[in-house]
């Protein structure tokens, strides 16, 4: 089968198609055939093994796992003599994420790791990106937002793979939804359920008059000081971009204060509970009220431009690659 091969970190040119052995099930296994993977800004920050401390994770040197890629969604072509909720013919998703290799035509993975049925309701594009986007997204809004109907929620990204994700989840649970997001975006924002946009270019949402009961900044670029005025008394201020002054505002405030600053890990959390939140998230797209946000799709032979892309910083939702073998 195709597969992109990476066997050091840095610029997207560090991949290449080969030519390898296609998996076989184990036991307890799945095998997939891929429709489509998702190439995400975390995929873009583990390829260049920065920072550093994710290589603890993911390999000292050089990646520990050849084939890249988390995100999937594809048929299952067979199961392993174990398995007892998945057979041939199944149209499933998920985030391999202990042992990655969505970046190629197959892929195996356990039965009992993050995989779930596709909903009828949606592509195999659209939910490639939805274990990275929507689930770590529900995390936020549920786990460390604790969200609630007439909550005043802003989300800082509106427009990522995150963003799109997290309006409409967070108007799934009633809240009143502020999104911010640049020009170009502002229409789509409106379209995905937000009850108020705000274009970043004209007017800084950390100065008008409103306070928010949460501020879920997808891209990390606002700091809790900075926010800290914009939240009500007890608002939370949210991000899943670690860096020091992150962590240690997490540590003063969990001390001092009534607001507070918060991180998480989603694809760290226990497999048991990233399978819940995938259940929840099941539950709104059936319900109809979310949708994936498919910006770019590429060839998985042109994995370098879908890169290069997600890498300036400007993706509306989610970039996909199809293998050819799933055309």
């Amino acid at each position: 089968m195709k597969a992109i091969i990476t066997t050091a970190y840095g610029s997207p040119e560090i991949f290449k198609v080969d030519n390898v052995a296609k998996p076989t099930a184990k036991p307890n296994e799945i095998l997939i055939r891929i429709h489509a993977s998702s190439v995400t800004k975390a995929d873009t920050m583990m390829r260049t093994g920065k920072p550093y401390i994710g290589r603890l994770m993911i390999g000292l040197t050089k990646p520990k796992n050849p084939i890249w890629g988390t995100g999937f969604a594809g048929v299952v072509e067979s199961v392993g003599a174990e398995v007892t909720q998945f057979k041939a013919g199944d149209k499933v998703f998920g985030e391999n994420i202990d042992t990655m290799g969505t970046y190629a035509e197959y892929v195996t993975v356990p039965e009992d790791c993050v995989v779930a049925h596709l909903p009828e309701n949606i592509s195999f594009e659209e939910a490639a990106g939805m274990c990275d986007g929507g689930v770590t997204s529900l995390n936020f809004l549920l786990n460390l937002g604790n969200i609630k109907p007439g909550m005043k929620v802003l989300i800082n990204g509106a427009s990522g793979a995150l963003g799109t994700a997290a309006v409409q989840i967070a108007k799934h649970f009633g809240a009143e939804v502020t999104g911010v997001c640049s020009t170009k975006n502002v229409s789509l924002v409106w379209e995905l359920g937000a009850d108020h946009v705000i274009d970043y270019t004209q007017h800084d949402f950390t100065e008008n008059e409103n306070s928010y009961d949460l501020i879920y900044d997808t891209v990390g670029v606002r700091s809790f000081a900075d926010c800290r005025d914009a939240l009500t008394e007890y608002g939370v201020y949210a991000s899943p971009v670690l860096g020091m002054p992150l962590l240690g505002d997490m540590m003063v405030s969990s001390v001092f204060g009534n607001k507070k600053a918060k991180f998480s890990a989603t694809g760290a959390l226990p497999a048991k509970e990233i399978k819940r939140l995938l259940a929840i998230l099941i539950e709104i797209i059936e319900a109809g009220n979310l949708i994936g946000i498919v910006d770019r799709t590429y060839s998985l032979e042109d994995v370098v431009d879908a890169h290069e892309y997600v890498d300036k910083g400007h993706k509306t939702g989610n970039v996909v690659l199809k293998p050819s073998v799933a055309a």
